[in-house]
């Protein structure tokens, strides 16, 4: 199964320590109840650990699924985990939730208003169309795939380069000035490690490698890519 994470942007000015220091002790039971019943969910933070510019910890939430069992729904306990690292980089925090998106969300969502009392503390972190454009284009032969989106075409919401399409220089140049990039699809530069990467920076890791090497890729890939947007965008 591939990896997968989200970076997001605290947008509220703070310390690793506060946010240590407001998740050392998150936990929330709640209750679920069936017919004949009752399982209690946990939602915490674990294994919080600050060293200098980054705060890793686990993210750990509990939900019930139903289970055929020779026709009766049987509920089950799932547990779901996620790692979550903060890192002061220059004058931004940055959160990383190593967890497809819809999960990661949700942690980003959960802690925002834990931590702060709004939603709006914690966002997507974003890479401009530009550098998007920019990183593709330090390294074309490591692209494998890319998708546009914002298209000014009528009835089309995306379009797509990938394989020999890819070298077809007039086509790209063209969807460029109909569209951005949205997701790219690429060869680690010096490694066969294949990754994916989104404006709102989901990452997709398709070669199965340690989760510490793919946190270490988002540190030396993903990130310079929203710092570079930022300078950018002043």
């Amino acid at each position: 199964m591939p990896l997968a994470a989200k970076v997001f942007e605290i947008r509220v000015e703070t310390s690793l320590e506060e946010i240590a220091d407001k998740l050392r002790d998150y936990r929330v039971v709640e209750e679920w109840r069936g017919e004949d019943r009752e399982i209690e969910l946990v939602t915490e933070v674990k294994d919080l650990d600050l060293k200098d510019d980054r705060l890793e910890g686990i993210f750990s939430r509990d939900k019930v699924i139903l289970v055929n069992q020779r026709g009766n729904r049987v509920p089950v306990l799932k547990t779901t985990e996620a790692r979550i690292i903060f890192r002061k980089v220059e004058d931004l925090t940055l959160l990383t939730v190593v967890q497809e998106k819809h999960f990661a969300n949700a942690v980003a969502s959960i802690l925002a208003h834990h931590l702060y009392l709004s939603y709006k503390a914690v966002t997507e972190a974003r890479i401009s169309p530009e550098v998007m454009q920019e990183f593709h284009e330090r390294n074309p032969e490591g692209t494998k795939v890319i998708y546009f989106d914002d298209l000014d075409f009528v009835d089309v919401d995306k379009l797509a380069l990938y394989g020999d399409s890819l070298k077809n220089t007039s086509l790209y140049e063209e969807y460029l000035r109909h569209g951005k990039i949205w997701y790219i699809v690429f060869t680690v530069a010096g490694t066969n490690r294949v990754m994916g990467l989104t404006r709102n920076c989901v990452v997709t890791s398709f070669t199965r490698m340690p989760e510490s090497e793919f946190i270490e890729y988002i540190d030396k890939i993903v990130v310079p890519l929203i710092l570079r947007s930022k300078e950018l965008g002043k």
